[in-house]
């Protein structure tokens, strides 16, 4: 493919479209994008597309026009409804007649979706995996990812836009709510609270296991940290297997002070929860992504996770990483069916001390 035209400072999309299908902190760590480009181009129309089960995490953002969403359970509807729908989705991508496709992800379908939206510039990454002549042929301008295992998940984001000369630095990650998930999560909260008050977040739980630490360890962070004053609320997914750690974690509580919102909210209401936390403490997970975006102090507990990639993106975040303590297998080596916990390696009075220094200041 020969080398692309260098893209003018004079243009000007009026419509512009992300594409990213991955997963919930994934679509959190693009809005570092999304605010460079209404920075850029304070006239255009900015669209998104993405898995529908992440919508939450970008409804209300202020910047976004409109939504298009994939429902992976399309593949289980049957070949005739499938294309029904993936035909629906790309007349309704042409029909947004977009001058800019900024495509972050590295599925096929990803590069094809672009290719037909019909946009005069359609911007992807050269991955490795994706040296097809399909692949070039689908975008104008391919950047390289030579250097993403050096940069954190955002900064990889904000890479693409190179192409367009957008400065790539000084961008933060912004996630959104609107007061009625606010106003709800306080009805939540009233249930067990007698009268308003702080509290501090603490989300023990993942997805998957290796991610976690110690069931008693985080226990003892609850009764070392509530006091009359200050209860902890502890939010997971409504997953039963993350609903079970939570009931098995309480069990072994000593402190009256702690909440359980486990499974009860809403993204966005968990999002308005730990934006009015005095601090939030959790494993690498969307919460904790979440966290950093809102500006809340946070605390990540890290295991055997790509650090540089995923780390919070923020100001106000300490990062406690198991590595510190005991040797780790390396991320692209763990089987995440493992009912290992790498964390269990990370001492009770770090993550105490950590926090007492956040609520001191």
């Amino acid at each position: 493919m020969a080398t692309p035209q260098p893209i003018p400072a004079s243009f000007a999309p009026q419509n512009i479209l992300l594409i990213k299908l991955r997963h919930h902190g994934d679509m959190l760590l693009t809005t570092p994008v999304i605010h460079a480009l209404r920075h850029r181009y304070p006239q255009a129309n900015i669209d998104v597309l993405l898995y529908q089960e992440t919508r939450p995490m970008l409804q209300a953002h202020p910047a976004i026009r409109h939504l298009h969403c994939i429902d992976r359970n399309w593949k289980k509807e049957g070949r005739v409804k499938r294309l029904n729908y993936e035909l629906a989705l790309i007349n309704t991508l042409r029909q947004g007649r977009y001058d800019l496709v900024i495509n972050l992800a590295d599925q096929w379908r990803s590069a094809i979706l672009t290719a037909l939206t019909g946009a005069q510039v359609r911007i992807g990454f050269g991955f490795h995996k994706r040296r097809g002549a399909i692949w070039r042929l689908a975008h104008t301008h391919l950047v390289s990812t030579e250097k993403h295992s050096q940069l954190h998940t955002a900064e990889q984001n904000l890479v693409a836009l190179t192409p367009l000369g957008i400065p790539l630095t000084g961008w933060s990650a912004a996630m959104h709510y609107d007061q009625e998930d606010w106003l709800n999560t306080q009805a939540a909260l009233a249930k067990h609270q007698t009268e308003p008050g702080p509290y501090i977040v603490i989300q023990p739980t993942s997805r998957w296991v290796f991610k976690c630490w110690e069931d008693s360890k985080m226990a003892g962070l609850i009764d070392a940290l509530a006091d009359a004053g200050t209860h902890i609320v502890l939010t997971a997914a409504p997953d039963k297997k993350e609903q079970a750690m939570i009931d098995h974690i309480l069990s072994l509580c000593h402190s009256q002070q702690v909440i359980s919102l486990a499974g009860q909210l809403t993204l966005p209401q968990l999002a308005a929860l730990i934006d009015h936390a005095r601090l939030f403490i959790g494993v690498d997970s969307a919460p904790m992504h979440m966290a950093a975006a809102l500006d809340t102090p946070c605390i990540a507990l890290f295991g055997p996770t790509k650090l540089t990639q995923w780390r919070p993106w923020g100001e106000k975040n300490q990062v406690i990483w198991a590595g510190d303590y005991a040797p780790l297998p390396a991320p692209d080596s763990i089987d995440t069916k493992t009912q290992t916990r790498y964390l269990s390696a990370i001492p009770l009075e770090e993550v105490v001390n950590a926090a007492r220094k956040f609520l001191d200041e």
